[in-house]
């Protein structure tokens, strides 16, 4: 199994890290919190952080003097938030090598597409991402992220199950196949429990893609903007 990635961060406000915490621990990420600059310097010092996340309750030129010696080749990339007059500090920090700088008040989910983009970069992305209709599936860490929002997670059947429609796409696939191909995950599934699986995906889903072929089985046809 591969190593999880390490997001440092770095005097953020403490309703933002919860929440970016939240949605990167979701995704496999281990993160690590400094609320102080010593505690940043300790924990910056350290090897495997991948990206840092510097928070505006930081002083700018402080947020700097950390990119300034811990970034650069061979560190971790930096992502400072700034407030929207600081566009001085925004450009500094740009040019000392900020991998990216976001102005507060920020939307957290962007901020965390951020940061996964950061680490696709480096090699370390753990996304498998599926765009639908109304959501978008995150495949490696089971999460569907709606249009709203909103966030459920996939459980280990219902992965499976989106799978194998990814794998066949336009392909009726048969009761059978499905059993075979991704079993019910308890022992008592019988032939017609297919039918309720299908309903709970398409639901979970808020998609249409996913259909019922009558006396032949179930076929996923993409959207348009599926590149799978």
């Amino acid at each position: 199994m591969a190593a999880r990635s390490i997001i440092a961060l770095v005097s953020v406000a403490e309703v933002v890290a919860t929440e970016l915490a939240d949605h990167l621990e979701r995704r496999g990420h281990d993160v690590r919190q400094a609320r102080q600059p010593w505690e940043a310097e300790s924990l910056l010092s350290g090897k495997g952080i991948d990206v840092v996340v510097v928070g505006d309750s930081l002083n700018q030129a402080e947020g700097r003097d950390l990119l300034r010696r811990h970034g650069g080749e061979g560190g971790p990339d930096f992502i400072l938030i700034c407030r929207p007059a600081d566009l001085v500090d925004k450009v500094l920090a740009l040019e000392l090598g900020a991998a990216d700088v976001v102005e507060s008040p920020l939307n957290v989910r962007e901020l965390a597409a951020r940061v996964g983009g950061l680490l696709s970069r480096r090699g370390r992305g753990t996304q498998e991402l599926i765009v639908l209709e109304n959501a978008t599936v995150d495949l490696r860490s089971a999460m569907v992220m709606h249009r709203s929002g909103t966030e459920e997670q996939l459980s280990p059947g219902q992965v499976a199950l989106l799978r194998l429609f990814l794998a066949s796409p336009r392909k009726v696939l048969t009761r059978d196949d499905i059993i075979a191909a991704a079993p019910a995950e308890n022992a008592d599934a019988f032939d017609r429990s297919i039918d309720s699986r299908i309903v709970r995906l398409r639901r979970k889903l808020d998609t249409e893609t996913i259909t019922t072929i009558r006396g032949a089985g179930y076929r996923f046809d993409p959207p348009q903007q599926f590149a799978g």
